[in-house]
């Protein structure tokens, strides 16, 4: 009997080798997936415009187990891929998937404002791949490990894209090391704080000792702290509203309320820190990155100051900043209202000129919905609505149609939009095409122009809110790949929602 054993199970391991390569070799032909709209998990993607790292290449792409495996140009690809299973998309661009690490989703607690499910969903329709969920807006705030529980509680089974989560700096956890620690050993991707009121009740504002604090804590953890660089100033001249003299339908009344030198100060404030974070400095590790800017004088100047000293420093700026300017803000359009607000166009174009420079590092699209009533749409009172541009789903055309009068590249694009925001959450196998990194890949036509109206298929949860309604712009998303799953194609959704809520370690 013994004998019997030792020959059967050279026999028995040899069968469970084969069934293992064959499963391993053909995947899609044996376990079909409602991840994707693709029956097959091996494959390859061709086009004649492939973003890379090392530029912008014909040939194809080979996709196995949710990874890129293999990328060949188009006079090495004869007898390197298979005719079967090759999606050849033309001329159409396959750039890495956009990677948006500022979005508020507002789920737990505020889903009727957006939500996991419909804004993950319109995140996919608009070739964004991962999103980085802020911690405010959602009820509660992410501000302990129990409130970052209830995050990934309400996205698992509910995402179409990738998630991960921004934890709260606030005065209640900052002076809290092992508060902090704790928040950050479970998963958060770094933290986040405001130097202004938030206007949520829950997420009150910091100050530099708080910021102070945080960077030593976030030091351990090479994770960064983002920033919302407003800080409120004495107003230079009183606004005149209650006398009439100042109509609160006037965005030029809201501008002033919230002038340049706010950012201005809280960006002074931020660079006596940041020092701390140069090499060999007692915040070594800790990284500071400023969200939204949207000042592009003083304050711009100041950032590029502290850059060039060594500190640990990044900055952001958004679509709206980039497309649109207060000039041309019709009276009573709150759905332009944001803070920090939409400057003059000198601003804008200055702003662009930092882009393309390399002053401002990355783009995000700071989604911020809320319900249509809370935007006053039909009073039109700009002080009193709820500030937030909502474009999640817009952000790839947006990006393209405004950058073509300055010769913005398909580089560029994924640069602003996927390497450096991978980079800034950490997410080393993301935002490019290369061999081993995950297959998150947005496939779009730059020439294809559209009318944004209210005919056009939106999937954000209120479309109406949304200021780049009534534009026309180009770059037609056709088709965004999740780790490999086609999790949209020509207006059509995945049928199960499998986003993998991303953490930290």
């Amino acid at each position: 009997m013994e004998a019997l054993q030792w020959r059967i199970l050279p026999l028995l391991t040899m069968i469970a080798s084969f069934l293992l390569f064959f499963y391993f070799q053909y995947p899609s032909q044996q376990y079909p997936t409602n991840c994707s709209l693709l029956p097959f998990q091996h494959y390859w993607i061709a086009s004649k415009h492939i973003v890379t790292p090392q530029g912008v290449i014909s040939g194809a792409v080979e996709i196995k187990d949710g990874k890129i495996a293999s990328i060949v140009k188009e006079e090495e690809k004869h007898g390197k891929i298979k005719s079967e299973n090759v999606i050849d998309y033309g001329e159409a661009v396959v750039m890495p998937g956009l990677i948006d690490v500022h979005a508020h989703l507002d789920d737990p607690g505020r889903a009727e404002w957006e939500g996991f499910p419909s804004g993950t969903k319109a995140a996919a329709a608009g070739g964004i791949t991962t999103l980085v969920d802020m911690p405010l807006n959602s009820e509660p705030s992410t501000v302990s490990r129990e409130t970052l529980e209830l995050k990934i509680k309400a996205a698992e089974s509910r995402i179409y894209v990738d998630v991960g989560f921004w934890g709260g700096l606030v005065p209640e956890n900052a002076f809290n090391a092992s508060a902090l620690e704790d928040l950050l050993d479970a998963g958060v991707l770094g933290l986040k704080s405001f130097m202004c009121p938030s206007g949520i009740n829950d997420f009150p504002m910091t100050n530099a000792s708080h910021i102070k604090e945080g960077l030593s804590v976030l030091a351990k953890y090479r994770r960064p702290l983002l920033v919302h660089a407003e800080k409120v100033q004495e107003l230079e001249s009183n606004l005149g509203v209650e006398d009439g003299s100042n109509n609160p339908r006037s965005y030029s009344t809201y501008l002033k309320t919230r002038p340049p030198s706010w950012e201005e100060a809280a960006i002074e404030d931020l660079l006596t820190l940041t020092k701390d974070t140069r090499i060999g400095g007692p915040a070594e590790g800790a990284h500071l990155h400023i969200v939204h800017l949207s000042d592009s004088r003083s304050s711009l100047n100041l950032i590029k100051e502290a850059k060039s000293g060594g500190d640990s420093l990044t900055v952001e700026t958004c679509p709206h900043y980039l497309a649109f300017s207060s000039e041309e803000i019709p009276d009573g359009d709150t759905r332009f209202k944001c803070s920090p607000p939409i400057r003059d166009a000198a601003n804008k174009e200055k702003l662009w000129e930092a882009l393309l420079g390399g002053h401002v590092d990355m783009l995000s699209s700071d989604h911020s919905p809320t319900l249509p009533e809370l935007k006053l749409l039909d009073d039109g009172d700009f002080l009193r609505a709820w500030g937030g541009i909502s474009s999640l789903q817009f952000v790839l055309p947006v990006t393209w149609s405004y950058g073509q009068k300055y010769g913005v590249t398909l580089q560029q694009l994924a640069l602003w939009w996927s390497e450096r925001p991978a980079r800034l959450a950490g997410q080393k196998l993301k935002g490019a095409i290369a061999i081993g990194n995950h297959a998150d890949i947005v496939v779009w036509d730059p020439d294809v122009e559209f009318d944004l109206d209210n005919e056009f298929p939106t999937h954000v949860k209120h479309p109406g809110i949304s200021a780049y309604l009534g534009t026309k712009l180009s770059g037609r998303v056709a088709a965004t790949f999740v780790r490999g799953n086609l999790v949209f194609e020509e207006g059509k959704h995945a049928p199960a929602l499998c986003g993998v809520p991303i953490l930290a370690s």
